[in-house]
């Protein structure tokens, strides 16, 4: 069983339950349990797993690609998840993202903007001026495909 065959069912699965503004960001097949993981650009609740679970579920029994005995989990990307797509960049302006890029380069800060395929992160540094150091903010443009892992950083201030 492909994981990309999986991954047509889930879209089509997304377009014929009218949730456009939900996507795939991964699937996860080991043995006969398959793990799919949705992101939205509203949030993705649980109804709308539930409903996507049982669309799956029907191609499934009726396929009988995995069998009878079959584990189907369908949930969101959670916090704490590696960003997978440009899409999921947008929604979590404002908040703050630690990026690993180019080779072996890092960002941590706000994420102040997405443009294009470019996000924009913004952080305090030091820079020496004269014998102090004094603070100040720098923003990086990060291309997407320069990208290795990004993270959103949770904060409970």
């Amino acid at each position: 069983m492909h994981q990309s065959e999986v991954d047509k069912w889930v879209e089509k699965g997304l377009a014929e339950l009218g949730f456009a503004d939900t996507y795939l960001v991964d699937t996860k097949i080991k043995n006969n349990k398959i793990e799919i993981f949705l992101d939205s650009d509203e949030g993705v609740n649980f109804l709308k797993c539930q409903k996507l679970s049982r669309f799956i579920e029907a191609i499934l029994d009726e396929s009988k690609v995995f069998g009878e005995a079959y584990t189907l989990e369908v949930s969101s990307a959670g916090v704490g998840s590696s960003l997978k797509l440009l899409r999921q960049y947008p929604k979590n302006i404002g908040r703050i993202i630690d990026v690993k890029y180019g080779d072996g380069k890092n960002a941590k800060g706000l994420l102040k903007k997405v443009e294009d395929n470019i996000i924009f992160v913004e952080y305090e540094t030091k820079v020496k001026e004269g014998k102090k150091n004094k603070k100040v903010m720098v923003t990086d443009e990060i291309k997407f495909e320069d990208i290795i892992e990004s993270k959103i950083k949770i904060s409970f201030n």
